[in-house]
């Protein structure tokens, strides 16, 4: 099950009061942004309902990926052995497995680019996993 996708865009202004305007009759709002200081350099904007983000926006280009696609996982583990798999099987580590308390506490994610450099991601949100 997915469980978030994002886009790279080439005008975060423009393209946040885009989407803010297209997704509101469907009553989807920027619920969670993300700054510089907590990506590595980009601003990202979630939009999404009751709180949770399930389309992202980032400022970005090539380095960050265009496209980033996460996958639920059922446990931590599982997150851990995507990540050695992805590497095993010719993908780029893009954030090794671990937890991620500037999106939420329990939010243990792990980070790979395919060959074609989408930024691919395995996430459990469990705090008992």
């Amino acid at each position: 099950m997915l469980d978030h996708v994002g886009l790279a865009v080439s005008d975060f202004a423009r393209s946040r009061a885009f989407y803010t305007q297209a997704l509101a009759p469907l009553g989807i709002a920027v619920v969670m942004e993300v700054g510089p200081e907590s990506t590595g350099g980009t601003a990202h904007a979630g939009f999404g309902r009751a709180g949770k983000p399930f389309f992202w926006i980032g400022d970005g280009g090539p380095a960050h990926g265009g496209t980033h696609v996460a996958i639920v996982a059922d446990s931590r583990a599982q997150v851990d052995a995507f990540h050695h798999a992805a590497l095993q099987a010719g993908g780029r580590d893009n954030g090794a497995p671990g937890l991620r308390p500037h999106y939420h506490e329990n939010y243990y994610g792990a980070f790979v680019l395919d060959p074609d450099g989408h930024n691919i991601e395995a996430v459990c949100h469990r705090a008992d996993a």
